[in-house]
């Protein structure tokens, strides 16, 4: 589904990322965990394309990234979901049109709006709330919002940025558990958090960072900096 291999990106010469390899099946469950500047947002943004690696090699769902278009990249994105820490909601939207939005910029028939966008807004509990406007919601119903947007183009894969940062610790366990249901569903999901009790609880794969590397990894062994590769793939992406 995922693979990276000795993924590298620099800003202004210094390395954000280095040498990052790992793998991601499809339908895994991963998060991502280290302090900040570890990198976790740098590659989460690479994954989405909103960033471009200096170096290595990116596959997602069995297309090279670094081969692709610009033209290419919105057909890549309609197959993931973001889901930020600001939630990035419109405010002078309705939460029903936040969702229908979505829809619209990748040219879905005007019939299907109205009925993907309820039931997207249903799956995270918040159709009753649809005609409200996102700076009449508590943060944790906003997130919800933004998951639901997220989730509205039925991505297979499925990316969040440190989603329950501005929540209080029940709307972040709701939130995760919003991400437990679409993981059992078959979606593909990488949570980048600090919320390493919500890790714990949730038994999932951990890969965690440090200064822009792979530091552990809960399903590989990570070489150290300037041994073999543990997973065969040494060779840097020509």
């Amino acid at each position: 589904m995922i693979q990276l291999n000795r993924v590298t990106k620099y800003y202004d010469g210094v390395s954000a990322l280095r040498d990052v390899s790992f793998l991601v099946d499809k339908g895994e469950f991963v998060f991502l965990t280290g302090p900040s500047g570890a990198g976790k947002s740098t590659l989460l943004k690479i994954l989405f394309c909103a960033e471009r690696a200096d170096e290595g090699q990116i596959i997602m769902m069995g297309m090279n990234v670094f081969r692709l278009n610009p033209s290419s990249i919105p057909y890549l994105r309609r197959n993931m979901g973001f889901v930020f820490q600001d939630y990035k909601l419109l405010p002078n939207k309705t939460v029903f049109e936040n969702i229908a939005l979505a829809l619209k910029v990748i040219g879905t028939p005007h019939g299907d709006i109205e009925r993907r966008a309820y039931l997207a807004l249903k799956k995270v509990g918040m159709e009753m709330k649809r005609h409200l406007r996102p700076p009449q919601l508590s943060g944790g119903e906003q997130q919800r919002v933004a998951v639901a947007r997220a989730l509205v183009n039925e991505p297979q894969v499925l990316l969040a940025d440190e989603p329950t940062g501005n929540l209080d610790p029940e709307s972040g366990h709701e939130v995760f558990q919003l991400f437990r249901d679409i993981n059992m569903k078959g979606t593909t999901v990488i949570v980048a958090t600090h919320d390493m009790e919500m890790v714990k609880k949730m038994q999932r794969r951990i890969i965690a960072m440090e200064r822009g590397r792979v530091t552990d990894d809960g399903k590989q062994r990570i070489p150290r900096p300037g041994s073999g590769d543990a997973t065969g793939q040494g060779k840097r992406a020509q």
